[in-house]
């Protein structure tokens, strides 16, 4: 083999390593992107029947249930328009509170109950995730354009 073709033969294995290691990392990053919902969303069926994605709202008030396991509760997202129920086990944020905002992490089981792995709570007085003050925005809009056309009758 001459030096010219040896070049060549690798190059082309350089270039041939360098595309599946781009592909590894793709593969990589989009089996652990997990996208944001709200509640609304996921009631028109906008969030994935199947892996995981993020769920963001506010805990309903007087939704909050323990079980006597001590670890396992439930209590409902809403972004003021529509609510979703949520059963989570584990330990829960400190801040967690009925009436803040909350970001959970899971997937959406067949019976419609929000199985959560992850429960994200607001870090202090002010702060909310920008998707769920963007998710409560879109619903107060909904609802205000509900309002609007039960005043007039059109409903």
């Amino acid at each position: 083999m001459k030096p010219r073709q040896k070049r060549l033969a690798m190059v082309a294995i350089g270039l041939v390593g360098l595309g599946i290691a781009a592909t590894l990392v793709l593969r990589a990053f989009n089996s652990n992107l997990v996208f944001f919902f709200s509640p609304t969303q996921v009631v028109a069926k906008e969030a994935p029947t199947e892996g995981d994605f993020r769920l963001g709202g506010l805990v309903e008030t007087g939704s909050l249930q323990r079980e006597d396991d001590g670890l396992t509760v439930h209590f409902t997202v809403t972004d003021t328009a529509v609510t979703i129920p949520v059963t989570y086990t584990g330990i829960l944020p400190d801040l967690f509170r009925e009436g803040e905002g909350v970001v959970a992490q899971g997937r959406l089981g067949p019976d419609g109950i929000f199985r959560a792995e992850e429960v994200l709570a607001k870090h202090d007085e002010k702060y909310m995730p920008p998707e769920v003050a963007d998710a409560l925005a879109k619903a107060k809009d909904v609802n205000a354009q509900m309002a609007g056309k039960v005043a007039e009758g059109s409903l």
